[in-house]
């Protein structure tokens, strides 16, 4: 299963999809518009054991519109599990070769802090973004944002080898979801 927003201008595809893989299906995905209305988030929701968990996907453009959008956007939603993708954010809080720390950084953690989520590390920090244009240098700006007290799948790995033709390396981590644990609808 694929989700996107759809673009309200023409031949504009969108910057953000969710995938979700069939076999998942299961706990009844859903694209929510509602709660996050703006171009570059996509919020997908699932519902297992009798709660709803909310997975969130993140494009910022360089003038941080989605970033600004969330920090103004007051949203009462518990159970956030992941939030992540591409920031457009270069600091030395998580690039060590990258000499300055950026504002947008505090908005990213104000933000995050308020779904109660924290910051996850790679397994080995690699660059997450490749550029063939001298004046965008290589950098780390595709972050993970995971559930506090999810400490037993805190890290993930990047694999830049992945990217093919992109620009962008995928970020990938295992959740382990024992069928036991999944109630289904009757």
């Amino acid at each position: 299963m694929i989700f996107s927003r759809n673009s309200s201008q023409i031949n504009s595809s969108p910057r953000i999809i969710t995938y979700i893989n069939i076999r998942l299906s299961s706990l009844y995905f859903s694209l929510l518009k509602n709660i996050f209305n703006h171009r570059d988030i996509s919020c997908v929701s699932f519902f297992n054991c009798s709660l709803v968990y909310f997975l969130i996907n993140v494009y910022s453009d360089s003038s941080q519109s989605a970033l600004k959008y969330l920090k103004n956007t007051e949203v009462n939603i518990g159970n956030t599990l992941i939030m992540t993708r591409d920031f457009n954010i270069r600091d030395n809080i998580w690039n060590l070769n990258f000499p300055h720390h950026s504002i947008h950084s505090n908005i990213l953690f104000k933000v995050t802090d308020s779904l109660h989520l924290e910051l996850s590390r790679p397994t080995k920090q690699v660059l997450t973004r490749y550029s063939d244009n001298q004046q965008d240098s290589n950098s780390v700006i595709n972050l993970m944002f995971l559930r506090l007290e999810s400490l037993e799948y805190n890290n993930y790995t990047i694999y830049p080898d992945w990217r093919l033709t992109s620009d962008h390396t995928p970020l990938i981590i295992n959740i382990s979801i024992f069928e036991e644990h999944i109630q289904t609808r009757k």
